[in-house]
Order: C-alpha cells, then sequence, then structure tokens
C-alpha cells in the first residue's frame, strides 16, 4: 500500500510538473516567435514608408535584418528594386518571388522555399513589396527549441529526483501511522487472545460432566475475572479511539486546576492506605488553564493509579502543582524500580509495558498513551524522568 501511494504520488507531482513546463516552454517559444514576427514586418513598414531608403539611424531602434524592396507594376512585373545584401540581377528568381508574394491574399506572408517574410503596399502605379531575411530568425528559433528540450530533460530529471524524495517525506507519517495501526490491531488481538483463551477454555469445562459443584464455581469465577479483564481492555481502546480522533467529546472551558486536582486525589487516599502507601501533595492555588475537567482528571488518575501499582512497599506518592511563566507543571514522583532510557522513550507507547507481569493486574499499556493523546489535545507535554530511585511523570499545561 504504501509503496502504490508512493509511486502515485510521483506520477501526479511529475504529471503536474510536465504540465508546468510544458506550459511554460510553450508560452516562451509563443511569445518569442510573435515578438520576432512584430519586429521584423515592423522593419518592412519602415522600408516601405521610406520607399526602400531609409534614413540613417531610422532602424536603430528596430531590428536590424537584411531585406530588399520592389516595386512592380500594375502588370505584376518588375519595375525596380532596392537593396544592398542580396544579388538582385537574377530577375527570374524575383519575379517567381514576386508571383509567389502577389499570389497570396494576405498582406503579409512568408516565402518558406526563400526564407522570406514580405509586407505589400499598393502604390498609385503599382505595387511595393518589402522583403526581410528569415534566416536569423529561424536559426533563433531553432536554438531556442533546443535549449527549452535540454532544460525541459534537465528540468524533470531533477524533479524526478525531488518527487522521490518529497514521496519519501509526505508519506512518512502515514507509513508511521499504518504501521502504529497495524500494530495496534496485533497488540490488541494478543491482548484479547489470552483472557478469551481462559474464558472459553472455562466454559468448556463447565459443561463436563464430571467437575463438581466446588470445581465449576472456581469455573465461574475465571471466567468472571476474564470479562472484567476484557472489559476494562475495551472500554480503554475505546477511549484511546475517541482521544485519535480528535477529542470529539471534549468541552473546554476556564477551569481551577488546583481545586480539580485536589478533588481527584482524595478517591486515591484510602487506596493508598490500603496498600501501606502515603500519599502527599503539594498544590499551588488559583491556577487557571483551559481544558476539558474530566479529561485533565482521566490523566491524573492514569498517573496516580500506575504511581499507585508500581512504587516501592511502604513509600510515600509525592503530587506536586505549581505555575511556572505562563505554564503550570504538575508531577507525579512515586520511589520504586527506576525505568531504564529505553524503556523512557517508549513508555508511552500503546501496549508496552515496562513489567510485562503486570498484564495480568488490569494493566494493558494503554493508560499513558491515553493520557499522552488527552494532554497534546490541551496543547501540554507529557514526558517521564527516572533517577536516583524515583520516577516523576510531568504534565506541562498553559494556563488560561
Amino acid at each position: 500500500m504504501i509503496k502504490r501511494l508512493k509511486a502515485k504520488f510521483i506520477c501526479v507531482n511529475m504529471v503536474i510538473v510536465t504540465a508546468m513546463l510544458l506550459v511554460i516552454f510553450g508560452t516562451v517559444l509563443h511569445f518569442t516567435q510573435a515578438n520576432l514576427e512584430q519586429q521584423s514586418e515592423r522593419m518592412m513598414q519602415s522600408v516601405l514608408e521610406n520607399r526602400g531608403h531609409p534614413r540613417p539611424g531610422e532602424l536603430s531602434e528596430q531590428a536590424q535584418l537584411p531585406y530588399f524592396y520592389v516595386n512592380v507594376n500594375s502588370f505584376g512585373q518588375l519595375s525596380a528594386t532596392f537593396g544592398g545584401y542580396y544579388d538582385l540581377t537574377d530577375t527570374a528568381s524575383l519575379q517567381e518571388m514576386i508571383t509567389l508574394a502577389l499570389s497570396d491574399p494576405a498582406q503579409t506572408g512568408v516565402l518558406e522555399d526563400y526564407s522570406l517574410r514580405f509586407l505589400k503596399r499598393s502604390t498609385p502605379f503599382g505595387q511595393s513589396i518589402a522583403f526581410a531575411d528569415m534566416s536569423s530568425e529561424l536559426a533563433t528559433m531553432r536554438s531556442l527549441v533546443k535549449n527549452c528540450a535540454v532544460i525541459g530533460l534537465a528540468s524533470f530529471a531533477v524533479f524526478l529526483g525531488l518527487s522521490f524524495l518529497l514521496a519519501r517525506w509526505a508519506v512518512k507519517p502515514v507509513e508511521t501511522a499504518w504501521n502504529q495501526q497495524r500494530q495496534f490491531v496485533s497488540d490488541a488481538s494478543h491482548e484479547l487472545k489470552t483472557p478469551l483463551t481462559v474464558i472459553l477454555t472455562n466454559a468448556e469445562l463447565l459443561q463436563q460432566p464430571g467437575y463438581d459443584e466446588e470445581a465449576k464455581s472456581r469455573f465461574a469465577d475465571s471466567i468472571l475475572t476474564m470479562s472484567h479483564q476484557m472489559r476494562g481492555l475495551v472500554e480503554s481502546l475505546l477511549e484511546l479511539a475517541r482521544v485519535d480522533n480528535g477529542g470529539q467529546n471534549m468541552v473546554f472551558s476556564r477551569l481551577n486546576y488546583s481545586e480539580l486536582v485536589t478533588d481527584a486525589l482524595l478517591p486515591f487516599e484510602p487506596v493508598y492506605f490500603e496498600k501501606g502507601l502515603t500519599l502527599e501533595s503539594e498544590i499551588a492555588s488559583n491556577i487557571f488553564v483551559k481544558g476539558s475537567a474530566q479529561h485533565l482528571k482521566q490523566v491524573l488518575d492514569i498517573l496516580l493509579d500506575n504511581a499507585s501499582k508500581y512504587a516501592a512497599p511502604d513509600s510515600t506518592v509525592r503530587v506536586i502543582l505549581r505555575a511556572q511563566g505562563g505554564h503550570c507543571l504538575l508531577w507525579v514522583a512515586n520511589a520504586g524500580e527506576e525505568i531504564a532510557k529505553e524503556d523512557l522513550k517508549n513508555i508511552f507507547k500503546r501496549f508496552y509495558r515496562v513489567d510485562k507481569a503486570r498484564s495480568m493486574n488490569h494493566s494493558y499499556g494503554l493508560g499513558l498513551a491515553i493520557a499522552e493523546g488527552i494532554v497534546h489535545r490541551h496543547s501540554g507535554k507529557i514526558w517521564a524522568e527516572s533517577g536516583d530511585g524515583i520516577n516523576t511523570f510531568f504534565v506541562q499545561l498553559p494556563m488560561a
């Protein structure tokens, strides 16, 4: 798919470039030829106005082309000639040129066999005809066409190379999203496969007649446990999908972030107490942000839940909120096993778990991915640091 998309991008780009080059070079050739024709006709017009004897400086602002001038009587016969560049003694050739020029109904035209352009004017005694040499004009056009072809081919090659680079650059986000989607589907399928296998196995055992009520009760409890785990995973997947969809269900308003953080801590105090952990907080007052209260609370819930799972026994988890210039900074710190640098880079990826054993403890590796999506939707930043036995998650948001 990605290769086809790149090929299509390159083809479309090259069609556009080719069309533009043809239009540009076609326009240049057209106007150049028209300009040369106009210069030739203006020079012949000046020759006719001065009856073949232009005064010095008369043609200084016009094209200096070889020309000659003839007078033709009412019978179409040559009566007078003027011109120093051409050999005008060959009256037979001159008469043939005159005949061709007079047979043309237009006032001006081209004698291709002689590479001459002519301009006719009627006089009381017949007609006057000025002939101008076209060899310079034709040579100029041939040279211009050749140069345009060379420049066009070179430009085509350059744009083709640039198109490959641009295609790679333009398709990179799509390729990344495609790979992430494939990985997401693979990981989600893997996560759902284990509880489904357990549920199916226990359901089949329940149907076997050789088990007593106690065993059947264990099978039913296992099915119920796995069902709750699957529901939690599906709810997390749905929430992640909503965040990926641009957070369309987010309602932004100006809110007191200090009060929101304080209220979010209350439900976790008994949870921490049961686990033998201490929850301390240092919340600066009257910090206001613009955002969705529900989703910003969800970010803090995810961080507090992670801290309760990964904190060292009998340790303290600290939650601090402070204002820093035009932003506010929230961090949740807990003592525990240090997170490796490689894990810090990947910890916000979907289904990524530092401790793989947490997968059976309702930890799916989606919480931090959801938190990151919510924070980015609020034009903020979220990151993690680890050192000296302390793991800290930071959330930076712009203040209202």
